[in-house]
């Protein structure tokens, strides 16, 4: 009787620490749903890019990737993004997907225009910038690198 006591009692402390474990990463991850103004852009290469993925301004976290599809007219990722409330971006804003660091995670950076209105929820970013493949300038780079080496021996 006292063995399944010391056992029922041990499950319940790993239930416990379980359950901190799952709040302490829900709190970590700041996982929220922003209720601001939704916002969409059209990127060329989206890779990387998925559902929850950081927006930033100025390095700040403004919002998140709310939904991401291919655009059937343009054949470009059509990528929907939510803006907490009180960021009111002009209209001549630009998003650019953007490495945080060579190793790292994917975001969106977004830079305000200058222009007096502001974009409205539901409205496009116009201008972007999608994703670049860091593997392939490198390979590129090395490439160019030998081609000059190989131009100048000869």
């Amino acid at each position: 009787m006292s063995r399944s006591v010391l056992e029922t009692i041990i499950g319940g402390l790993v239930l416990l620490v379980a359950g901190g474990f799952l709040i302490f990463a829900f709190n970590a991850t700041q996982v929220t749903t922003t209720g601001g103004s939704s916002l969409w852009a059209t990127f060329d290469n989206a890779s990387g890019v998925s559902v929850g993925t950081d927006v930033r301004v100025a390095g700040l976290k403004v919002g998140s990737v709310t939904g991401q599809r291919v655009d059937t007219e343009t054949f470009m990722a059509r990528v929907d993004l939510s803006i907490i409330p009180g960021i009111n971006l002009p209209q001549d804003s630009s998003a650019r997907i953007v490495p945080d660091g060579l190793l790292g995670n994917i975001y969106i950076e977004i830079e305000p225009g200058g222009a007096e209105e502001t974009l409205k929820p539901g409205e496009r970013i116009e201008f972007t910038q999608g994703s670049v493949n860091v593997v392939d300038m490198l390979g590129r780079f090395i490439f160019s690198l030998s081609d000059a080496a190989a131009e100048g021996t000869q």
